[in-house]
Protein backbone atom coordinates (compact mmCIF):
# COMPACT_ATOMS: atom_id res chain seq x y z
CA UNK A 1 0.00 0.00 0.00
CA UNK A 2 1.02 3.60 -0.68
CA UNK A 3 2.42 5.77 2.41
CA UNK A 4 0.02 7.40 4.65
CA UNK A 5 0.72 10.80 5.68
CA UNK A 6 2.17 9.99 9.06
CA UNK A 7 4.60 7.65 7.87
CA UNK A 8 5.82 10.58 4.83
CA UNK A 9 6.16 12.99 7.80
CA UNK A 10 8.16 10.51 9.77
CA UNK A 11 10.11 9.25 7.01
CA UNK A 12 10.52 12.74 6.31
CA UNK A 13 12.53 13.91 9.74
CA UNK A 14 14.22 10.79 10.23
CA UNK A 15 16.24 11.60 6.70
CA UNK A 16 16.57 15.21 7.60
CA UNK A 17 20.05 14.46 9.01
CA UNK A 18 21.20 11.22 6.90
CA UNK A 19 21.99 13.18 3.47
CA UNK A 20 25.49 12.32 3.71
CA UNK A 21 25.88 9.26 5.29
CA UNK A 22 26.73 6.65 2.42
CA UNK A 23 24.72 3.64 1.89
CA UNK A 24 24.88 1.80 5.18
CA UNK A 25 24.12 4.87 6.93
CA UNK A 26 20.40 4.34 8.83
CA UNK A 27 18.29 7.41 8.58
CA UNK A 28 18.00 9.41 12.01
CA UNK A 29 16.63 12.51 13.02
CA UNK A 30 18.64 15.75 13.20
CA UNK A 31 18.95 16.59 16.95
CA UNK A 32 16.20 18.19 18.86
CA UNK A 33 13.60 17.08 15.29
CA UNK A 34 10.37 16.22 16.16
CA UNK A 35 9.70 12.84 14.67
CA UNK A 36 5.57 11.58 14.92
CA UNK A 37 4.38 8.61 15.94
CA UNK A 38 2.16 5.82 13.48
CA UNK A 39 0.53 3.13 14.35
CA UNK A 40 0.46 -0.33 12.87
CA UNK A 41 -2.26 1.00 10.35
CA UNK A 42 0.18 4.26 9.10
CA UNK A 43 -2.02 6.44 11.28
CA UNK A 44 -0.97 9.36 13.57
CA UNK A 45 -1.20 8.08 17.31
CA UNK A 46 -3.85 10.39 19.41
CA UNK A 47 -0.38 10.83 21.59
CA UNK A 48 2.05 12.61 19.99
CA UNK A 49 5.65 13.45 22.56
CA UNK A 50 9.03 15.37 21.72
CA UNK A 51 11.54 14.34 23.78
CA UNK A 52 14.04 17.64 23.44
CA UNK A 53 11.12 20.06 24.56
CA UNK A 54 10.12 17.62 27.15
CA UNK A 55 6.07 17.63 26.06
CA UNK A 56 3.54 15.88 25.02
CA UNK A 57 -0.06 16.56 23.20
CA UNK A 58 -3.04 15.34 21.46
CA UNK A 59 -3.33 15.22 17.68
CA UNK A 60 -6.25 14.68 15.27
CA UNK A 61 -6.68 11.81 12.80
CA UNK A 62 -4.33 14.94 10.73
CA UNK A 63 -1.60 15.00 13.07
CA UNK A 64 -3.22 18.43 13.58
CA UNK A 65 -2.34 19.47 17.57
CA UNK A 66 -5.81 19.93 19.59
CA UNK A 67 -5.79 23.39 21.21
CA UNK A 68 -4.77 23.15 24.82
CA UNK A 69 -3.71 19.51 24.96
CA UNK A 70 0.40 20.54 25.47
CA UNK A 71 1.67 19.00 28.88
CA UNK A 72 4.41 17.56 30.39
CA UNK A 73 5.19 13.93 29.76
CA UNK A 74 4.72 13.65 33.68
CA UNK A 75 1.21 14.76 32.93
CA UNK A 76 0.43 12.95 29.90
CA UNK A 77 -2.91 14.81 28.59
CA UNK A 78 -5.59 11.91 27.67
CA UNK A 79 -5.91 11.56 24.31
CA UNK A 80 -9.17 9.60 22.66
CA UNK A 81 -7.84 7.04 20.57
CA UNK A 82 -9.00 8.05 16.69
CA UNK A 83 -10.28 4.67 16.23
CA UNK A 84 -9.01 4.38 12.77
CA UNK A 85 -10.03 1.54 10.79
CA UNK A 86 -6.79 -0.52 8.62
CA UNK A 87 -6.20 1.25 5.28
CA UNK A 88 -8.52 0.22 2.50
CA UNK A 89 -7.37 -3.04 0.41
CA UNK A 90 -8.86 -3.59 -3.31
CA UNK A 91 -12.05 -1.35 -4.85
CA UNK A 92 -13.45 1.01 -2.52
CA UNK A 93 -17.63 1.59 -2.39
CA UNK A 94 -19.22 3.93 -4.71
CA UNK A 95 -19.78 6.74 -3.84
CA UNK A 96 -23.70 6.61 -3.53
CA UNK A 97 -23.22 3.38 -1.10
CA UNK A 98 -22.73 3.69 2.59
CA UNK A 99 -20.67 0.44 4.52
CA UNK A 100 -22.71 -0.69 7.13
CA UNK A 101 -22.48 1.18 10.14
CA UNK A 102 -20.36 -0.61 13.24
CA UNK A 103 -22.76 -2.33 15.99
CA UNK A 104 -23.01 -1.53 19.55
CA UNK A 105 -19.95 -1.94 21.97
CA UNK A 106 -19.22 -2.17 25.88
CA UNK A 107 -17.28 1.14 27.45
CA UNK A 108 -15.91 0.21 31.08
CA UNK A 109 -13.56 2.10 33.25
CA UNK A 110 -10.85 1.11 34.71
CA UNK A 111 -8.27 3.65 36.98
CA UNK A 112 -7.43 6.03 34.97
CA UNK A 113 -8.78 4.52 31.71
CA UNK A 114 -12.10 3.54 29.55
CA UNK A 115 -11.93 0.66 27.94
CA UNK A 116 -13.88 -0.81 24.58
CA UNK A 117 -15.18 -4.19 23.65
CA UNK A 118 -17.23 -4.20 20.22
CA UNK A 119 -20.18 -6.42 20.56
CA UNK A 120 -20.45 -8.91 17.96
CA UNK A 121 -24.66 -9.79 19.15
CA UNK A 122 -24.27 -10.83 22.55
CA UNK A 123 -21.49 -11.78 22.26
CA UNK A 124 -17.66 -9.59 23.06
CA UNK A 125 -15.75 -9.39 20.52
CA UNK A 126 -12.61 -9.46 22.95
CA UNK A 127 -9.73 -9.72 20.58
CA UNK A 128 -10.71 -6.18 19.29
CA UNK A 129 -10.60 -4.67 22.87
CA UNK A 130 -8.88 -1.24 22.97
CA UNK A 131 -8.31 1.86 25.38
CA UNK A 132 -9.78 4.79 24.05
CA UNK A 133 -9.22 7.15 27.04
CA UNK A 134 -6.35 7.48 28.91
CA UNK A 135 -5.72 9.68 31.81
CA UNK A 136 -3.09 8.44 34.53
CA UNK A 137 -3.08 9.39 38.04
CA UNK A 138 -7.02 9.38 37.91
CA UNK A 139 -9.93 7.32 39.08
CA UNK A 140 -12.62 7.26 36.61
CA UNK A 141 -15.91 6.00 37.54
CA UNK A 142 -19.27 6.81 35.97
CA UNK A 143 -19.66 6.61 32.18
CA UNK A 144 -22.28 6.83 29.98
CA UNK A 145 -23.42 7.53 26.46
CA UNK A 146 -25.29 9.69 24.43
CA UNK A 147 -26.01 8.35 21.36
CA UNK A 148 -27.27 11.26 19.24
CA UNK A 149 -23.84 12.88 19.27
CA UNK A 150 -21.89 9.73 20.20
CA UNK A 151 -20.38 11.56 23.27
CA UNK A 152 -18.89 9.34 25.94
CA UNK A 153 -19.49 10.82 29.12
CA UNK A 154 -17.39 10.19 32.60
CA UNK A 155 -16.54 11.20 35.86
CA UNK A 156 -13.39 11.38 37.98
CA UNK A 157 -13.18 11.63 41.35
CA UNK A 158 -9.60 12.24 42.15
CA UNK A 159 -10.00 15.96 41.48
CA UNK A 160 -13.86 15.65 40.95
CA UNK A 161 -15.79 16.33 37.59
CA UNK A 162 -17.61 15.05 35.07
CA UNK A 163 -16.20 15.35 31.46
CA UNK A 164 -17.11 14.41 27.90
CA UNK A 165 -15.38 13.74 24.55
CA UNK A 166 -16.62 12.51 21.40
CA UNK A 167 -16.77 8.59 21.35
CA UNK A 168 -14.03 8.86 17.96
CA UNK A 169 -11.93 10.70 19.21
CA UNK A 170 -10.98 14.69 19.48
CA UNK A 171 -10.69 17.68 22.64
CA UNK A 172 -11.92 16.52 25.93
CA UNK A 173 -14.49 19.03 27.55
CA UNK A 174 -14.41 19.06 31.22
CA UNK A 175 -18.35 19.91 32.35
CA UNK A 176 -18.35 20.29 36.09
CA UNK A 177 -15.47 20.56 38.08
CA UNK A 178 -17.09 22.70 40.77
CA UNK A 179 -18.82 21.88 44.50
CA UNK A 180 -18.56 18.49 43.80
CA UNK A 181 -17.90 15.39 46.33
CA UNK A 182 -17.56 12.16 44.55
CA UNK A 183 -19.76 12.04 41.44
CA UNK A 184 -20.32 7.94 41.11
CA UNK A 185 -23.10 7.71 38.75
CA UNK A 186 -23.79 9.53 35.41
CA UNK A 187 -27.53 9.12 33.48
CA UNK A 188 -28.44 10.94 30.10
CA UNK A 189 -31.78 11.70 29.06
CA UNK A 190 -30.86 11.99 25.26
CA UNK A 191 -34.28 12.77 23.84
CA UNK A 192 -34.55 16.16 26.65
CA UNK A 193 -30.79 16.72 26.36
CA UNK A 194 -29.94 16.47 29.87
CA UNK A 195 -27.42 14.88 32.33
CA UNK A 196 -28.34 13.15 35.95
CA UNK A 197 -25.83 12.36 38.37
CA UNK A 198 -25.08 11.22 41.75
CA UNK A 199 -22.92 12.17 44.84
CA UNK A 200 -22.08 10.01 46.83
CA UNK A 201 -20.27 12.59 49.24
CA UNK A 202 -22.47 15.14 49.41
CA UNK A 203 -25.58 12.92 49.07
CA UNK A 204 -27.30 14.47 46.45
CA UNK A 205 -28.72 14.02 43.09
CA UNK A 206 -28.52 16.75 40.60
CA UNK A 207 -29.51 17.36 36.62
CA UNK A 208 -28.10 20.31 34.33
CA UNK A 209 -28.10 20.33 30.80
CA UNK A 210 -25.65 18.46 28.65
CA UNK A 211 -23.42 21.17 28.66
CA UNK A 212 -23.11 21.38 32.44
CA UNK A 213 -25.27 24.43 32.09
CA UNK A 214 -28.67 25.26 33.83
CA UNK A 215 -27.03 22.77 36.73
CA UNK A 216 -29.96 22.04 39.78
CA UNK A 217 -30.16 20.06 42.52
CA UNK A 218 -32.89 17.63 42.35
CA UNK A 219 -32.82 16.04 45.80
CA UNK A 220 -30.41 16.37 48.42
CA UNK A 221 -32.55 14.85 51.19
CA UNK A 222 -33.07 11.23 52.95
CA UNK A 223 -29.86 10.22 50.91
CA UNK A 224 -26.63 8.34 52.46
CA UNK A 225 -24.70 6.85 50.07
CA UNK A 226 -26.10 7.07 46.20
CA UNK A 227 -24.37 5.50 43.45
CA UNK A 228 -26.02 4.34 40.27
CA UNK A 229 -29.12 6.19 38.32
CA UNK A 230 -30.53 5.07 35.26
CA UNK A 231 -32.59 7.21 32.82
CA UNK A 232 -35.56 6.35 30.81
CA UNK A 233 -36.36 9.27 28.86
CA UNK A 234 -39.46 7.41 27.01
CA UNK A 235 -41.61 7.28 29.86
CA UNK A 236 -40.40 9.91 31.79
CA UNK A 237 -38.81 7.91 34.21
CA UNK A 238 -35.48 8.45 36.67
CA UNK A 239 -33.87 5.06 39.24
CA UNK A 240 -31.53 5.12 41.28
CA UNK A 241 -30.15 2.94 44.46
CA UNK A 242 -28.63 4.18 47.64
CA UNK A 243 -26.28 1.28 49.35
CA UNK A 244 -26.35 3.22 52.53
CA UNK A 245 -25.31 0.17 54.70
CA UNK A 246 -27.99 0.70 57.62
CA UNK A 247 -31.15 1.33 55.27
CA UNK A 248 -30.09 0.17 51.51
CA UNK A 249 -32.74 1.05 48.96
CA UNK A 250 -33.70 1.50 45.26
CA UNK A 251 -35.33 4.41 44.35
CA UNK A 252 -37.93 6.06 41.59
CA UNK A 253 -38.91 9.23 40.50
CA UNK A 254 -40.31 11.43 37.38
CA UNK A 255 -37.05 13.12 35.36
CA UNK A 256 -38.17 15.98 36.60
CA UNK A 257 -38.14 14.75 40.70
CA UNK A 258 -41.75 14.43 41.24
CA UNK A 259 -43.38 11.40 42.78
CA UNK A 260 -40.56 10.17 44.54
CA UNK A 261 -41.08 6.60 45.99
CA UNK A 262 -39.64 3.32 47.34
CA UNK A 263 -39.04 0.57 44.76
CA UNK A 264 -36.99 -1.80 46.53
CA UNK A 265 -35.95 -1.95 50.43
CA UNK A 266 -35.88 -5.67 51.79
CA UNK A 267 -33.15 -8.14 51.30
CA UNK A 268 -30.75 -5.51 50.11
CA UNK A 269 -27.01 -5.59 51.04
CA UNK A 270 -25.12 -3.23 48.79
CA UNK A 271 -26.65 -2.79 45.96
CA UNK A 272 -24.14 -1.37 43.77
CA UNK A 273 -25.16 -2.28 40.09
CA UNK A 274 -28.82 -0.77 38.47
CA UNK A 275 -29.97 -1.07 34.87
CA UNK A 276 -33.21 -0.70 32.99
CA UNK A 277 -34.27 -2.66 30.19
CA UNK A 278 -37.06 -0.92 27.86
CA UNK A 279 -37.93 -3.59 26.21
CA UNK A 280 -38.90 -6.16 28.86
CA UNK A 281 -39.56 -2.79 31.01
CA UNK A 282 -37.51 -4.55 33.79
CA UNK A 283 -35.06 -2.81 36.03
CA UNK A 284 -31.92 -5.29 37.70
CA UNK A 285 -29.95 -4.50 39.72
CA UNK A 286 -26.27 -6.65 40.95
CA UNK A 287 -25.98 -5.99 45.00
CA UNK A 288 -22.32 -6.26 46.15
CA UNK A 289 -23.58 -7.56 49.93
CA UNK A 290 -25.64 -10.23 48.79
CA UNK A 291 -24.01 -11.43 45.90
CA UNK A 292 -27.23 -11.98 43.86
CA UNK A 293 -28.98 -10.34 40.67
CA UNK A 294 -31.93 -9.71 40.66
CA UNK A 295 -34.89 -7.71 38.67
CA UNK A 296 -38.22 -6.16 39.24
CA UNK A 297 -41.45 -5.04 37.61
CA UNK A 298 -41.63 -0.83 38.53
CA UNK A 299 -45.20 -1.72 38.34
CA UNK A 300 -46.61 -4.32 39.56
CA UNK A 301 -43.63 -4.22 41.71
CA UNK A 302 -43.00 -8.54 40.96
CA UNK A 303 -39.53 -8.97 42.36
CA UNK A 304 -37.47 -12.14 40.81
CA UNK A 305 -33.89 -13.68 41.25
CA UNK A 306 -31.64 -14.63 38.51
CA UNK A 307 -28.85 -15.44 40.18
CA UNK A 308 -25.95 -15.88 43.15
CA UNK A 309 -22.75 -16.11 44.34
CA UNK A 310 -20.96 -13.50 42.52
CA UNK A 311 -18.74 -11.95 43.99
CA UNK A 312 -18.27 -8.46 44.09
CA UNK A 313 -20.40 -6.21 41.43
CA UNK A 314 -19.72 -2.15 40.67
CA UNK A 315 -22.01 -1.49 37.62
CA UNK A 316 -24.03 -3.70 35.36
CA UNK A 317 -25.62 -2.90 31.55
CA UNK A 318 -28.41 -4.81 29.99
CA UNK A 319 -27.91 -5.33 26.11
CA UNK A 320 -30.07 -7.82 24.19
CA UNK A 321 -30.36 -11.53 26.25
CA UNK A 322 -27.05 -10.23 28.44
CA UNK A 323 -26.86 -8.22 31.36
CA UNK A 324 -22.88 -7.15 31.62
CA UNK A 325 -21.48 -6.44 34.85
CA UNK A 326 -18.24 -5.12 36.25
CA UNK A 327 -16.51 -7.19 39.56
CA UNK A 328 -13.78 -5.39 41.22
CA UNK A 329 -12.80 -8.96 42.78
CA UNK A 330 -12.56 -10.53 39.59
CA UNK A 331 -11.04 -7.29 38.21
CA UNK A 332 -13.36 -8.06 34.72
CA UNK A 333 -16.61 -7.67 32.88
CA UNK A 334 -18.98 -10.09 33.04
CA UNK A 335 -21.41 -11.25 30.59
CA UNK A 336 -24.69 -13.05 31.88
CA UNK A 337 -28.08 -14.41 30.42
CA UNK A 338 -30.76 -12.32 31.72
CA UNK A 339 -33.60 -15.08 31.48
CA UNK A 340 -31.62 -18.09 33.16
CA UNK A 341 -28.87 -16.17 35.15
CA UNK A 342 -26.01 -18.44 33.59
CA UNK A 343 -22.40 -16.70 33.32
CA UNK A 344 -21.52 -16.72 29.64
CA UNK A 345 -18.53 -15.14 29.25
CA UNK A 346 -15.90 -13.53 31.00
CA UNK A 347 -13.64 -10.49 29.95
CA UNK A 348 -10.28 -10.08 31.53
CA UNK A 349 -8.29 -6.67 30.43
CA UNK A 350 -4.54 -6.80 29.83
CA UNK A 351 -3.85 -3.99 32.36
CA UNK A 352 -5.82 -5.70 35.61
CA UNK A 353 -6.77 -3.20 38.01
CA UNK A 354 -10.41 -2.31 39.55
CA UNK A 355 -13.22 -2.23 37.26
CA UNK A 356 -16.08 0.52 37.54
CA UNK A 357 -18.69 1.83 35.24
CA UNK A 358 -19.60 0.31 32.38
CA UNK A 359 -22.35 1.18 29.66
CA UNK A 360 -23.67 0.47 26.22
CA UNK A 361 -22.83 2.34 22.83
CA UNK A 362 -25.17 2.61 19.74
CA UNK A 363 -24.48 3.53 16.07
CA UNK A 364 -27.69 5.40 16.63
CA UNK A 365 -30.36 6.06 19.11
CA UNK A 366 -33.97 3.96 19.02
CA UNK A 367 -36.82 5.41 17.82
CA UNK A 368 -39.01 7.48 19.84
CA UNK A 369 -39.48 10.73 21.58
CA UNK A 370 -40.74 12.47 24.97
CA UNK A 371 -42.60 15.66 25.98
CA UNK A 372 -38.90 17.88 25.96
CA UNK A 373 -37.52 16.79 22.60
CA UNK A 374 -39.35 19.01 20.50
CA UNK A 375 -38.32 22.60 21.12
CA UNK A 376 -37.76 22.03 24.58
CA UNK A 377 -40.96 21.77 25.12
CA UNK A 378 -41.20 25.73 25.23
CA UNK A 379 -39.32 25.87 28.41
CA UNK A 380 -36.84 28.96 29.27
CA UNK A 381 -34.70 26.43 30.99
CA UNK A 382 -34.76 23.03 32.01
CA UNK A 383 -37.34 21.19 30.52
CA UNK A 384 -37.76 18.17 32.71
CA UNK A 385 -40.51 15.15 31.33
CA UNK A 386 -42.16 12.96 33.39
CA UNK A 387 -44.92 10.09 33.27
CA UNK A 388 -47.75 11.61 31.45
CA UNK A 389 -46.14 15.07 30.83
CA UNK A 390 -43.62 17.59 31.71
CA UNK A 391 -42.01 20.35 34.18
CA UNK A 392 -40.44 23.67 32.91
CA UNK A 393 -37.56 23.82 36.01
CA UNK A 394 -35.39 26.68 36.47
CA UNK A 395 -31.40 25.92 37.66
CA UNK A 396 -30.39 26.95 41.04
CA UNK A 397 -28.48 29.32 39.93
CA UNK A 398 -31.48 32.19 38.80
CA UNK A 399 -30.64 35.18 36.33
CA UNK A 400 -34.43 36.38 36.33
CA UNK A 401 -35.03 35.33 33.13
CA UNK A 402 -36.73 31.45 33.99
CA UNK A 403 -40.36 30.98 34.36
CA UNK A 404 -41.22 27.39 35.70
CA UNK A 405 -44.32 25.34 34.81
CA UNK A 406 -46.04 22.18 34.75
CA UNK A 407 -47.44 20.50 31.60
CA UNK A 408 -50.21 17.62 32.23
CA UNK A 409 -51.28 15.01 28.90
Amino acid sequence: REQTACERHREAAQASSSSSGGFFFRPRPAVGQYVPSCDAYGAYEPLQCHASVAQCWCVDSSGQELPGSRAQPSSRPMCLDHNVAPPLIGPTPRADISPLTPGASLLFTQSGRIDHIPLDGNRMMKDEAKTVLHEPGKVLIAVAFDCVEQMIYWSDITQPSISRAKLQGGETSVLISRDLGSPEGIAIDHMSRNMYWTDSVLDRIEVSRLDGSQRRVLFDDDLTNPRPIIADPAFGDLFWSDWNRDGPKIERSGLDGSDRTVLVRDGLGLPNALTFDPQSRRLCWADAGTGQVECVDPVSRLRRKLTEGIQYPFSIVSYGRNLYYTDWRREAVVAMDRHDGMEVEEFLPQRRSRTYGIAITYPQCPAGENYCSRDNGGCSHLCLPRPGGFTCRCPDARDGSCVERDENF
